[in-house]
């Protein structure tokens, strides 16, 4: 089961993927977890990251198809993956499907956890962070629904985006998910 996870900051995401890895056996793959643990290598990406990082730049997205590639090529991935920040953009989109063609492989699902603005602006209050203000919290917000909107657009025309409601209970939300999943998994 391949699968992409969406959701605002505060939607529950990283609580959601937690289930999912533990109930389908599947791993997450986090871009910034790949980032760390590909820089800490020995690998000869390894020594390219160092390099674009040394001088204060973002990883190019060509340098972020060659690791995501280099991930999700491993053994622990046979079986599914979840994919937690990354495509960011419709170009990492238009990048993963290449990844997985030239594997024989496409995705099950894309799932975002939907949440209304100001139930995530109350939630993410409450976690009573210096950075966690109204304004701040607001522009995040915007931030992300401008980024993700049209990746999210992107899946929805390949008919592969699922909107999950992300209010309930840690439980109620996953049921949703495994409903979701399950009938993918048929």
């Amino acid at each position: 089961m391949r699968i992409i996870l969406f959701g605002g900051p505060g939607a529950g995401k990283g609580t959601q993927a937690e289930k999912i890895v533990s109930h389908y056996h599947i791993p997450q793959i986090s871009t910034g977890d790949i980032l760390r643990e590909t820089a800490a290598s020995a690998s000869p990406l390894s020594l390219k990251i160092k390099e674009v990082m040394s001088r204060g730049e973002l990883v190019s997205d060509d340098l972020l198809k060659e690791i995501v590639a280099e991930r999700l090529a491993r053994p622990d991935c046979q079986e599914g993956f979840i994919l937690d920040g990354y495509p960011r953009t419709t170009r990492q989109a238009h990048d993963l499907e290449e990844i997985l063609e030239t594997r024989g492989l496409k995705l099950d699902a894309v799932l975002f956890i939907e949440v209304a603005e100001q139930e995530l602006v109350t939630r993410l209050s409450k976690r009573g962070r210096a950075d966690d203000n109204e304004k701040t919290i607001k522009n995040r917000l915007k931030v992300y629904e401008s980024t993700t909107r049209p990746v999210l657009d992107f899946y929805k025309d390949k008919m592969l985006l699922q909107k999950v409601n992300g209010i309930g209970s840690i439980d109620q939300i996953f049921a949703l998910i495994r409903d979701i999943l399950d009938t993918i998994k048929k």
